[in-house]
């Protein structure tokens, strides 16, 4: 692959664009601290927005590396981020990365995250040359499947078992789409 970076993207309603220290107190009060955002996910709500704040440092600190890919979703109309989506997995031997999104619940079914999904498919296979853009969901979270498959991954399987979330040890719906068929 040919890493990029986390670069601006734009679409007719959002800025896909790095981190900086001014989003700390939108992204706790957006989506950072939701227990219904985190239900899903890997890491559990934060209790204070300083460690949003230790989290975003970390993002803001990594964009100096060309394969690290973390955006904030901003609407153009609001300014500020709602929500992320960024890679939260890479196999460069295979050229694949895998993407994850949340978004606070405020804008859900508003059509966002799936604009912003479908503004990183082509990045990835345009410019970053990826052979496979791949996501998953728990089977519980179906939203996100119909957001995968909005943007044209297709569903692969239910791997039993294969995950882990703030729900436990879970199935993972597995969506992916290739850069062959991409460009098809």
């Amino acid at each position: 692959m040919e890493h990029k970076g986390t670069v601006k993207i734009e679409t007719e309603r959002l800025i896909l664009r790095r981190f900086e220290e001014s989003d700390i107190e939108p992204s706790y009060r957006n989506w950072t601290s939701s227990e219904k955002v985190t239900e899903f996910l890997r890491w559990l709500p934060h209790d204070s927005v300083e460690e949003t704040e230790r989290v975003l440092k970390i993002w803001i600190n990594n964009y100096e590396k060309p394969n690290f890919y973390q955006w904030a979703i901003v609407p153009l109309e609001l300014g500020e981020p709602i929500g992320t989506i960024s890679v939260v997995g890479m196999k460069e031997k295979c050229d694949t990365v895998h993407i994850g999104y949340c978004i606070g619940e405020a804008w859900w079914h508003k059509g966002y995250t799936s604009e912003a999904l479908a503004a990183v498919i082509p990045f990835f296979f345009e410019n970053v040359k990826a052979g496979r853009i791949e996501s998953q969901h728990d089977p519980n979270n179906p939203n996100s499947g119909k957001v995968m498959a909005k943007c044209g991954l297709k569903y692969e399987g239910t791997l039993r078992k294969s995950d882990w979330s703030n729900k436990g040890i879970v199935d993972a719906c597995m969506y992916a789409l290739l850069a062959e068929d991409y460009n098809n």
